[in-house]
């Protein structure tokens, strides 16, 4: 996925800048990347991999050469080297982006063909997508009309920082997928995607940033250049799993929704065991939730050995995984040996790391191996945020179920039975992978008890990778499965429906 920080100030702004982005690193596992502009105007930064290495370890020793700037962004990214320094009839900036540009091969190609530009490439031969989204910036006469430019022709999603002047350009995706907010202390304001990062530097939270919001951020105030526009789709996700447990997201708190959807899932839940456990760390809070409302003690049957572990769900080789989904996970003997244990995890995505668990779970001498998923089942690839490396809809468990279950690839309607709770296609599905899990019961937590959860109306939440719903115009491609497009065309819809 990947987060950014950025920070103006009327000093020196490097600590600031480096720890801000460092609280980021729970975004992204691949590049991170710093840009100040220096005492005599001009634009330095630089670019490591931090796939093996932490962000601090690696930027530590380079600050010095940072010193003196008042002005700097940053980014941890998954995949594309950032920030990028960027030469123009604009001037010189800097430009850092998070999302995810489905059509930049056709951005690419009408770049190339009608304003002659060209591009570096990936050494894997993809474009960066940061640099196109720079290509389409240039096309127009200032930045501001650059960036509303550039997110009216993506199709995905796309926030970005801008840095140019001494000053930056913090824009918000044109449906809100991300957060972006602004925070101040004296003598400095501050952007962010993670409100985390801004207590302990000091900083005072001062407002989200509406979709498709761009403001110009100085050392005393943010400017808005453009205003917000109406219809959000923020990630559900980010509650789920991605969000840091400090963070505020649209005024709801992480933490305190993953305790409420824990409540929720134990609420509905009949099955009697002697401890809930969470799966760290992303489980955590939601057993915790579960274990407060159900009374029953939560003990930690798995811990974790390291943060140093890469999110097993990141590299793209299957047994790369699995292996890094095993050692992480530490089993404690004493809380498992004759216990019948309930866990609570984030999500299932493929289904293959909690197999293995669950049978060294009961090698261990387990009772019972009961599973509570924080989210619905993951039905769609999501299309605006780089959250997995899934490259088929058959790499999500429950897809591959259903098209065991049937055969092959169900027809929307079919689909639409699979993806809603309750239904008799939908317990056999859950029931199958139960099954191939190992488990003693399995349960998913439901798309409207995690909605009433988060607290916002599902208008204004993307909940595309459960249900296949995206009022700003379905994927074409993917088969949508939301009873209110049936029919629709993403080609076809010019603007959005409004929330």
């Amino acid at each position: 996925m990947g987060g950014f920080f950025g920070v103006v100030s009327n000093g020196d702004c490097v600590d600031d800048l480096f720890y801000g982005v460092d609280y980021h690193s729970h975004l992204g596992t691949v590049r991170g990347g710093m840009a100040v502009t220096n005492p005599y105007g001009s634009i330095i930064r630089s670019i490591h991999d931090i796939s093996n290495e932490m962000f601090r370890s690696k930027f530590g020793p380079e600050l010095e050469m940072f010193r003196g700037a008042k002005c700097g962004i940053g980014i941890i990214s998954d995949m594309d080297d950032q920030p990028l320094l960027i030469a123009s009839h604009l001037g010189m900036y800097s430009i850092v982006t998070v999302g995810k540009l489905n059509n930049i091969e056709e951005l690419t190609r009408q770049a190339i063909e009608e304003h002659h530009i060209h591009f570096a490439e990936h050494s894997n031969g993809e474009h960066n997508p940061t640099e196109v989204v720079a290509s389409l910036i240039n096309t127009q006469k200032t930045i501001e009309d650059g960036i509303a430019y550039a997110m009216h022709r993506i199709k995905g999603s796309c926030s970005m920082l801008v840095m140019a002047d001494g000053k930056i350009y913090a824009a918000r995706d044109r449906y809100g997928r991300t957060p972006v907010s602004l925070a101040k202390k004296p003598g400095a304001m501050a952007v962010s995607m993670e409100t985390s990062a801004y207590p302990n530097l000091d900083y005072e939270f001062v407002r989200d940033l509406g979709p498709a919001e761009i403001v110009l951020v100085d050392a005393e105030s943010a400017t808005q250049l453009k205003p917000p526009e109406e219809t959000m789709q923020i990630c559900s996700f980010l509650w789920v799993y991605f969000g840091y447990p400090s963070s505020d997201y649209e005024g709801r708190n992480t933490e305190t929704v993953r305790y409420e959807n824990g409540a929720r899932i134990a609420a509905r839940d009949g099955v009697e065991v002697d401890s809930v456990c969470g799966v760290p760390d992303s489980g955590v809070a939601h057993a915790i939730g579960y274990s407060n409302k159900k009374g029953r003690p939560y003990l930690r049957a798995l811990v974790k050995y390291t943060p140093t572990w890469l999110r097993s769900f990141m590299p793209q080789v299957q047994s790369h995984r699995n292996l890094i989904a095993k050692m992480k996970l530490l089993p404690v003997q004493d809380q498992i040996e004759g216990k019948r244990l309930l866990f609570c995890d984030d999500s299932i995505v493929r289904g293959t790391q909690f197999r293995d668990v669950t049978r060294r779970l009961l090698e261990r001498g387990a009772k019972e191996v009961h599973l509570r998923s924080a989210s619905p089942p993951l039905a769609f690839p999501c299309l605006f945020l780089n959250f997995s490396r899934s490259r088929s809809v058959m790499d999500l468990a429950a897809r591959r179920i259903i098209a065991e279950l049937e055969g092959g690839e169900p027809t929307p309607e079919i689909l639409r039975e699979y993806i809603t709770a309750g239904t008799p296609r939908y317990e056999r599905m859950v029931e199958k992978i139960r099954q191939k899990l190992g488990l003693t019961t399995l349960k998913y937590q439901t798309i409207d008890q995690l909605v009433e959860a988060i607290g916002l109306p599902k208008c204004k939440l993307c909940t595309f990778c459960f249900d296949g719903c995206d009022p700003t115009g379905c994927a074409k491609w993917i088969g949508c499965a939301c009873p209110a497009h049936d029919g629709d065309d993403a080609e076809s819809k010019s603007e959005p429906k409004k929330a």
